[in-house]
């Protein structure tokens, strides 16, 4: 008889679900670095064995900043089985999807996104790897004041993120003799602004506005305004981080501080995935691409050590001790933060060098 010849089928993979903007009116490059950094971290799970012997499968859905388009990828993802939901740069975006996951008691671990009220209720389905919105802010804050400023104007849209952002603003600079105006990027043109810039004595104006527009009118707006030259411009939610701003101000793309949370040197894992990004970029790796592959990193051992269920994923958030690309990893619960949140990221405020407007300063740090 002729020996009967057994099919090994390959084992299941398992199945992580990522939010990520890829398309406008996304941001759309730092959807490009968070899922650089998402993918290497994936590749090297796999490389050394995937989970268990089960190779580690991303399963990517394009959000493009519509908070419904990622509730309904939440929704689609988590019929397919996935164990986890994992990504996400828009804190309105993240916040709709968090939403669905805490009703689906889907564990999702958010990667870059910073608003304080990620969900309504205090979730145990959820975890945050950026530092909440009120910490990064109250940094900023104290960037300000220690530089001098005391009369703040925002340019701000219609945005949860940017009403939350301008109310800890306020909060915080108040008590130490700050005030904050409000000038409605809706309703002024970039040249009433700049009137109001002067109007108010303001030596600050930090930009809580869409990119490309009507960020760069703004800034070119107040640049070529020669009663605002020693008016310092800020964007504290990170726009000037990626080349497309460079790109699109120029020399304009200057000194104007903005938030990164990244520490002063990288250790030697940060330093190798550094590098490892780089080439896959071809170009600097942001701190969003850290924060993408120190995402797969925490939920690879998580899978490890707890398996795929998704409850027992969930309650394992606050046992999580991993070695991150910034430091190590751990959650714990935060007064007045409602998912279980990354502990001891570090905050930077830093800039674009005039010199070398592709290097960057670091102009503070908490």
């Amino acid at each position: 008889m002729s020996g009967m010849i057994t099919q090994v089928r390959p084992p299941q993979p398992v199945r992580i679900g990522a939010l990520v903007p890829l398309t406008r009116p996304g941001w759309v490059e730092a959807g490009r670095h968070l899922l650089a950094g998402l993918e290497l971290a994936v590749g090297e799970v796999n490389d050394v064995g995937g989970i268990g012997g089960r190779p580690l499968e991303l399963m990517v859905r394009d959000t493009a900043a519509d908070p419904r388009r990622a509730a309904a990828a939440v929704d689609e993802l988590a019929q397919l089985g996935v164990a986890a939901m994992a990504g996400e740069y828009h804190s309105v975006v993240a916040r709709a999807a968090a939403a669905r996951a805490d009703a689906l008691e889907l564990p999702f671990l958010c990667s870059s996104a910073v608003l304080d009220a990620l969900t309504e209720e205090p979730t145990q389905w959820v975890a945050r790897l950026s530092p909440p919105q009120s910490h990064g802010w109250r940094i900023y804050a104290d960037f300000l004041l220690d530089a001098g400023h005391r009369r703040i104007a925002v340019a701000t849209e219609p945005s949860v993120y940017w009403a939350s952002g301008v109310r800890i603003l306020r909060d915080h600079l108040a008590p130490r003799g700050g005030t904050v105006v409000e000038l409605d990027a809706r309703e002024l043109t970039p040249a009433a602004v700049c009137d109001a810039l002067v109007d108010h004595r303001a030596t600050a104006l930090l930009l809580l506005v869409g990119f490309p527009e009507p960020a760069v009118s703004l800034v070119r707006s107040v640049r070529r305004d020669q009663r605002l030259a020693e008016t310092v411009i800020g964007a504290p939610a990170g726009q000037p981080e990626f080349a497309e701003w460079a790109t699109s101000l120029g020399g304009d793309s200057a000194a104007i501080p903005f938030l990164r949370y990244l520490p002063g040197r990288l250790g030697p894992l940060g330093a190798r995935v550094a590098t490892a990004l780089r080439e896959r970029l071809s170009e600097a790796p942001s701190f969003v691409a850290f924060e993408g592959y120190d995402t797969i990193t925490v939920l690879a051992d998580v899978l490890r050590t707890h398996g795929t269920d998704r409850a027992r994923i969930a309650a394992s958030w606050p046992q999580v001790a991993v070695e991150g690309t910034r430091g190590q990893i751990r959650f714990s619960r935060a007064p007045g933060i409602s998912v279980w949140q990354g502990a001891r990221t570090p905050v930077q405020v830093v800039d674009r060098d005039p010199a070398e407007p592709s290097r960057f300063r670091i102009r503070y740090a908490g």
